[in-house]
């Protein structure tokens, strides 16, 4: 079963991250070209909350604001849930199910570590479940 902390090691240290100062338009421009849907948003070096293109939709465009003249402070998850990177995938996977996010955080006494998707996690899981359908077949088969 993959840790979180595995799963970060196979993704790579590369966090995005927005100033909570930044305009939303600066932090959607960053979210279109590395091709992510997510930022961190930090605050003096520390995790501060994060910012989606989903709060984008659902608190600046529903609402008629400006991107450009919004700050991303104004409409990102604060503070951050977050998740340890000794938890199991299947862990991280039911929190962002039941709390209906896409991508969670990962810190371990107060330092963030990376940012994991639910497709990372939906992908480690599905590796799990496939290894261990094989070691089942392999020992009901006699292997």
């Amino acid at each position: 079963m993959h840790t979180i902390r595995q799963i970060l090691e196979k993704k790579g240290d590369v966090i995005w991250s927005v100033s909570p100062d930044a305009s939303v338009y600066d932090a959607i421009t960053l979210m279109a070209r590395k091709g992510i849907g997510a930022l961190v948003v930090l605050k003096d070096g520390r995790l501060h909350g994060i910012v989606s293109e989903r709060d984008y939709a659902r608190k600046v465009v529903l609402e008629g604001r400006s991107s450009r003249e919004t700050r991303v402070e104004d409409i990102c998850s604060s503070p951050a849930i977050t998740i340890s990177p000794q938890a199991m995938a299947e862990e991280g996977l039911a929190l962002m199910t039941r709390k209906r996010f896409r991508h969670l955080p990962v810190a371990e006494r107060g330092d963030l570590l990376g940012l994991v998707s639910i497709g990372d996690l939906v992908d480690a899981v599905i590796g799990d479940q496939q290894k261990l359908i094989e070691q089942l077949e392999r020992y009901v088969a006699g292997y």
